[in-house]
């Protein structure tokens, strides 16, 4: 049968449920398209209990299902298969197009380490700017795996104007419309979270602050749960402060009802240049900061990413001038932000999701690029 006459079998690997966030412009569209035949599968969700990883059946899956999502154990028997990381077991995905789309983009080198222990397999990788096509094409362990640029789907909805509607965000977490928002998205490791644990309530009383952890801090399994029991415990002492449960997987309309954004070497810092506002990063001594094999944690030193366009501060102390910095940019800043986004982004116009599908498509029907174990 002609591959063009045939439904497309595909299958969203998901992993955790977070990473579905930066999914959902292309699942959106693709079950809307009646070529394909789009099934989901979500493996990894575990909770750690004392010593015990426990499989976790997070409740936001009932909902999706009710949305249409069907879930399947299935690995074989799919023509494409999309996932926002690289897989343990691709071999079981028997011969199929294996399409990366990274989960969180970022500074950390967690992309680069994994394709190095899959040197066998054949990711067709979408990137979001010209940086990732150049630093994967300089990797020693790009491989079989092809890089293909197309912007950033996750970013899709924002640039929509699908997240327009901030005070209805805002009240809705019983936070005041009328203030400026600071949104504090530490990452799990690698993290600032111990460090501005009080400073972050204390700096901020007069806006409005959301507290958007790493899913990782509440699992228990590559964090300890002290992370999200430290901001439980406060958030409860200040009115102008919400902390988003775990629930909340979705960063993204966050984003936009966010003046500022804090973190450290999470994604989100590298996300948040693409709206035109500026962030405050911790700075943490990344020349110290190793995997357990002695390789760096990040890609590129924290200290020096987004350097004179965002903001710097070694404190917690900081942090209020710094938003005041963010705020009200300086010209400088401004037009260091703006070589920096064409370095690190690709038409930031809501078509990245198209622009995926085009290309995939292509390399579906063209054949030759498929995964084979």
């Amino acid at each position: 049968m002609d591959k063009r006459n045939a439904k497309i079998k595909l299958l969203f690997r998901i992993g955790y449920a977070y990473h579905k966030a930066a999914f959902d412009p292309v699942i959106e569209y693709l079950m809307k398209n009646d070529k394909y035949d789009v099934w989901f599968s979500l493996d990894m969700e575990k909770k750690r209990y004392f010593i015990f990883d426990v499989p976790y059946q997070n409740p936001i899956i009932e909902e999706w299902k009710k949305l249409g999502y069907r879930f399947t154990r299935e690995t074989k028997g799919f023509d494409i298969v999309i996932s926002g990381d690289t897989l343990r077991n691709a071999k079981d995905y028997g011969k199929t197009l294996l399409v990366f789309l990274n989960h969180g983009t970022g500074i950390k080198n967690i992309l680069y380490r994994n394709l190095r222990k899959a040197p066998n397999d054949r990711y067709q990788i979408f990137v979001e700017g010209p940086h990732r096509v150049e630093s994967l094409k300089n990797s020693p362990w790009l491989g079989k795996n092809e890089v293909h640029l197309i912007g950033l789907p996750k970013l899709d909805f924002y640039f929509q104007g699908r997240y327009d509607n901030k005070a209805e965000l805002l009240e809705k977490w019983g936070l005041d419309p009328n203030r400026k928002t600071l949104l504090y998205a530490p990452t799990y490791k690698p993290t600032s979270l111990y460090a501005v644990k009080d400073d972050i309530f204390e700096q901020t009383r007069d806006l409005n602050l959301i507290v958007k952890l790493h899913p990782y801090s509440w699992m228990g399994k590559y964090a300890p749960h002290k992370q999200h029991r430290i901001y439980e415990r406060r958030v409860k002492k200040y009115d102008h402060a919400v902390l988003l449960p775990f629930s909340e997987y979705n960063i993204v309309p966050y984003y936009a009802a966010a003046d500022v954004v804090m973190s450290e070497a999470s994604s989100t810092v590298f996300d948040f240049l693409a709206f035109e506002k500026f962030g405050i990063i911790y700075d943490l001594p990344s020349d110290r900061l190793r995997h357990s094999d002695g390789q760096p944690l990040l890609e590129i030193d924290n200290r020096e990413f987004l350097k004179d366009a965002f903001v710097h501060i070694q404190s917690g102390k900081e942090i209020r001038d710094a938003f005041e910095q963010c705020v009200n940019p300086t010209p400088e800043m401004i037009a260091k932000a703006n070589a920096y986004r064409q370095r690190y982004f690709y038409r930031l116009d809501g078509m990245a999701t198209q622009r995926l599908v085009m290309k995939m498509e292509e390399l579906y029907y063209e054949g030759g690029h498929e995964n084979v174990p």
